[in-house]
């Protein structure tokens, strides 16, 4: 079953096990599929979605199958779900329950997957990652970034970052899902990057664990200006890396040290602060939907959850009174539930 073609946007499934309809599809995309075995059939599922940098993808072998995943523009983090697989990179490592792998982007990288094996994938372009590595040490890498394969999905990183893939790829199953929202996909695919940078082991780990600094409060304040002067700009830890002129890891650890919190939780506070101030200045007949889409929030449900456990009220316009308090009370409680 065929429902998009490549280049793929948004949603793509696929379904075949005809390995001329597998390898037309894929081909376009740098993989190559071929079957193992007597029997020379394939049986492949793929479930992709494409979000603001990121893809998240499903795939299921019903036989035995190689694929050849010539890939010079993305990096890639495979975790199996049942089954087992074997990942050639510039190692080779065996996966299964335990074990996922980081694949680099280099001319070919080769998996061997067993018959009924699942695994989940996120994809990151090389660019992406690359800027993101350059915000954290402050300046341009001289060379290419290299992760080591294995991952370790029993504990540490490895097991924090595959539950996040879970619930990733359950949560775009939901149709009001935010992850498709522009804001939250680059948030995700932030969130991820970072988590490789930092724990994964790379050949600029060592650079990043040297860079340590004097507590400098004043990139603190003006990663915070530039914070507060574009609350409803679709900003990111890029951008306030720049604007706070130190390197990303220096500026995340003074934003722990001296705010308690990292810069993009503190970018969100302020934003749910800035639609509090607005909707105590609203006027009655003013949109609540307007309001916290001017800030950065386009998904009312999840918005409207969230702002009661931060402020213990739903969010609603005030009024001031304008007669008996009673009157003044029953119009207040009108306004939650228009």
């Amino acid at each position: 079953m065929l429902v998009a073609r490549p280049p793929w946007q948004g949603r793509v499934l696929f379904r075949s096990r005809d390995v001329d309809q597998t390898r037309a599809f894929f081909d376009p995309t740098g993989l190559r599929f071929d079957p193992i075995g007597s029997y020379r059939t394939l049986d492949v599922r793929f479930d992709v979605e494409l979000l603001s940098g990121i893809y998240v993808a499903f795939a299921h072998f019903g036989a035995a199958a190689v694929v050849r995943a010539a890939w010079e523009t993305a990096y890639a983090v495979k975790l199996p779900v049942q089954g087992r697989f074997e990942a050639a990179c510039h190692e080779v490592v065996s996966c299964g329950m335990g074990q996922g792998v980081v694949l680099t982007p280099r001319r070919e990288n080769t998996m061997r997957s067993e018959a009924g094996a699942t695994r989940l994938s996120i994809a990151l372009t090389r660019d992406a990652m690359a800027q993101h590595l350059a915000a954290l040490l402050g300046t341009v890498p001289n060379a290419p970034l290299e992760f080591a394969a294995p991952l370790n999905l029993r504990e540490g990183h490895g097991r924090s970052l595959a539950r996040f893939v879970r619930i990733a790829i359950a949560e775009l199953e939901r149709p009001d899902t935010i992850l498709r929202e522009p804001m939250t996909a680059r948030s995700f695919r932030e969130f991820v990057t970072t988590a490789l940078l930092l724990h994964q082991p790379h050949n600029y780990s060592e650079r990043l664990r040297r860079l340590e600094r004097p507590a400098a409060p004043r990139d603190v304040k003006r990663a915070i200006d530039y914070i507060e002067a574009n609350l409803g700009a679709a900003i990111g830890l890029p951008e306030i890396v720049a604007a706070s002129a130190v390197p990303g890891r220096t500026l995340i650890q003074h934003f722990r040290d001296f705010k308690g919190t990292s810069p993009m939780r503190y970018l969100r506070e302020a934003r749910f602060e800035r639609v509090r101030e607005a909707l105590n200045r609203a006027e009655p007949e003013g949109s609540i939907t307007e309001i916290a889409a001017r800030w950065g929030f386009s998904h009312m449900g999840r918005f409207s959850a969230d702002y009661r456990r931060r402020f213990g009220e739903p969010p609603r316009r005030h009024c001031e009174p304008r007669g008996p308090s009673q009157w003044c009370e029953a119009w207040c409680r009108l306004l939650v539930w228009r």
